[in-house]
């Protein structure tokens, strides 16, 4: 899926990024859910935008991933050599983790989890900032 893709009626761009990337809004009659979208993604529905606006500054801070293939439970080969910040965050894009889990999860305090999670915001940001540049 990707941005330049047509919208249905209601949908909404959250968040336009480089690459063709982007979070869309679906509105329900239940409160919106947010799609995260980009080229050779098979796309990622979220109940919030924050997890879904994270899930896109963790695809960016490693360069892209495939959820295709990996199971239900399974987490894409990318995050996991990526590193214990960027596992944490695609950890909270999930649905029921939060920073609290991480930090169990990791044996940390949660504000260690939560420095994980911001660490991974900066880099997508730099990351996009310098696809700008180049471009």
């Amino acid at each position: 899926m990707s941005q330049s893709r047509e919208r249905q009626e209601g949908e909404q761009v959250c968040a336009s990024y480089p690459l063709d990337i982007s979070v869309v809004e679906l509105p329900a009659e239940e409160g919106s859910q947010y799609r995260f979208e980009a080229p050779d993604h098979c796309g990622k529905t979220f109940e919030d935008e924050e997890s879904a606006l994270l899930y896109a500054d963790v695809y960016f801070d490693v360069n892209g991933f495939a959820e295709v293939g990996t199971g239900g439970r399974g987490i894409p080969p990318e995050i996991v050599q990526a590193g214990r910040d960027t596992l944490a965050a695609y950890f909270v894009t999930m649905p029921g983790v939060d920073a609290q889990w991480v930090a169990s999860f990791y044996g940390h305090k949660p504000e260690r989890a939560e420095r994980y999670v911001s660490r991974v915001r900066k880099r997508a940001s730099e990351i996009r900032e310098g696809i700008v540049d180049r471009q």
